[in-house]
């Protein structure tokens, strides 16, 4: 009969292990920006960006008339709002009222495409490994860290989080700018994606990562983008509040 430690130290292995693959930390939008820079230029001018400056009071004041909101009061603390207006709500590593990381305090890179810290080293060594040798990186790879390839059910999460939306994953807190308030808030997402103005603009992509999962957009932006400018990660600092 095995000793009772070994089903112990059995149960704490699988607990890290389930634990740490399925909770992924997030770093903030400095952490991307610094090599991806011409994508944050772009991404800066987007409503996204500016996410946590329509809650403050004064802020878009007749679209929150409309969707029943108070335009005078400061909702930067509400937490049935500030979720969909920064990144990494409530998980380990984003946005919190308490600590309120300014590289966190907006819809940036990690609300699509996921938490970095587990994927970010990968994505780094991927690009330096085929500029040196020309030798690509699976996108599996990545994917199995945490990087997330598709964003619909991302978007889906704040954009169709509402009664009689038909995504199947809503929840309270509910959003209250829908189709009903108006009809701009009807969202699509295929219509949405290729909307640099919403998203960021979309830059040609040096064929690093290769494999699925990809994107299905992916081959349609990268026929017509346009080079990008790139930094180094040494550019990033660790000054985040």
């Amino acid at each position: 009969m095995k000793h009772p430690i070994t089903y112990l130290l059995a149960i704490f292995a699988l607990f890290a292990f389930f634990t740490g693959t399925a909770v992924a930390d997030f770093e903030g939008r400095k952490k991307c920006s610094s090599c991806h820079k011409s994508q944050a230029k772009s991404w800066n001018d987007t409503a996204h960006a500016k996410a946590m400056e329509s809650l403050k009071a004064g802020e878009r004041k007749e679209a929150k008339e409309k969707a029943g909101l108070d335009p005078d009061k400061d909702y930067t603390k509400d937490k049935d709002c500030v979720g969909c207006h920064v990144d990494g709500w409530e998980q380990r590593g984003g946005y919190t009222i308490e600590r309120p990381r300014k590289h966190l305090a907006a819809v940036g890179c990690e609300s699509c495409h996921g938490a970095g810290k587990k994927y970010r080293g990968d994505h780094r060594k991927g690009g330096q490994q085929f500029e040196r040798s020309g030798r690509t990186t699976e996108r599996k790879r990545l994917a199995d860290r945490g990087q997330d390839f598709h964003f619909e059910e991302a978007c889906a999460a704040c954009h169709l989080n509402y009664e009689g939306s038909g995504w199947k994953g809503t929840k309270e807190p509910y959003t209250p700018f829908t189709p009903d308030v108006d009809e701009k808030y009807r969202f699509d997402f295929d219509k949405m994606v290729k909307d640099d103005s919403a998203m960021h603009a979309h830059y040609k992509l040096d064929g690093a990562f290769v494999g699925e999962p990809k994107f299905k957009y992916h081959d349609e932006f990268q026929a017509n983008a346009e080079e990008g400018e790139k930094g180094d990660e040494d550019d990033d600092d660790d000054d985040d509040d």
